[in-house]
């Protein structure tokens, strides 16, 4: 294990939430290094956790933990997860928040937190409402420190809820996707990869009765006017140069997104 842990929540700056779980996780983990993917998930969406985790991973070496706690279901019967995949491991609810990037990876091994176990450890009863700070941050201590391993915390499972979010549907030179999430920036990031591009010698985006250029860039076009681009993490993004693309053409998550391309059989 690298030692290293990742946060990945929807709690915000608002309250001790997100130090408490860090303060845990010292606790039982004083060598740990604690990064904050993002505390800024939109609330109760896991399916943008997992959308952010899946790309924003293979950026930390490999045996970190990362915790993703976006958790509407905490304190019901809702299962807790630790899966292995690509040299990681990832904790998480049973909510679809790892579904899409399990299901990519037949390699992926995915455990199911069994509850005699973890009463027998050392942590103290779970709160109703808390479960990052009781189950999850306590977990992945163990984890990060070589204590404990994936498949100590219960059995394996393949049996997990999909995920919320429906994958681009691609039929021809048609690419239909969705926004997933918005930067600071106002730029409408989407779920739409640029592979799913890449036999395109031209395309444009609509969105919000609009028709937008697929660019490289931002500096591309003038201030205010609008634009589509493949981000630097390797996605469809509309965008306003200089300005806030969500604002402008007043567009939310799960906005739906349309490429139409010439392909270059075509």
């Amino acid at each position: 294990m690298s030692g290293v842990i990742t946060l990945t929540t929807d709690f915000g700056h608002k309250g001790p939430f997100a130090a408490v779980m860090r303060g845990v996780i010292l606790a039982r983990a004083p060598e740990a290094r604690i990064i904050d993917l993002t505390h800024e998930i939109h609330v109760h969406w896991p399916a943008e956790a997992g959308f952010w985790l899946a790309r924003a991973y293979p950026y930390f070496a490999p045996g970190t933990v990362h915790i993703a706690v976006v958790d509407p279901g905490v304190g019901t019967s809702r299962a807790i997860l630790a899966a292995e995949h690509d040299g990681h491991v990832f904790l998480a609810p049973d909510n679809g928040l790892l579904a899409q990037m399990i299901e990519d990876d037949p390699a992926a091994k995915v455990y199911r937190l069994d509850e005699s176990w973890r009463r027998q450890q050392d942590w103290p009863a779970p709160s109703h409402t808390f479960h990052g700070r009781d189950i999850f941050a306590p977990l992945a201590a163990d984890l990060a420190s070589g204590r404990t391993a994936p498949a100590d915390i219960g059995p394996v499972t393949t049996d997990i809820v999909p995920s919320l979010l429906e994958p681009p549907a691609v039929t021809g030179d048609i690419v239909k996707g969705c926004v997933v999430t918005i930067d600071n920036f106002g730029n409408l990031i989407t779920n739409i990869d640029a592979s799913l591009l890449a036999s395109f010698t031209a395309a444009r985006v609509q969105a919000a009765g609009r028709s937008l250029p697929l660019l490289d860039t931002y500096g591309q076009t003038k201030p205010g006017e609008f634009l589509a681009l493949i981000n630097s993490f390797g996605v469809l993004e509309l965008a306003c140069a200089e300005g806030n693309a969500a604002d402008r053409l007043g567009l939310g998550r799960g906005a739906p997104v349309v490429v139409n391309g010439q392909t270059k059989a075509g």
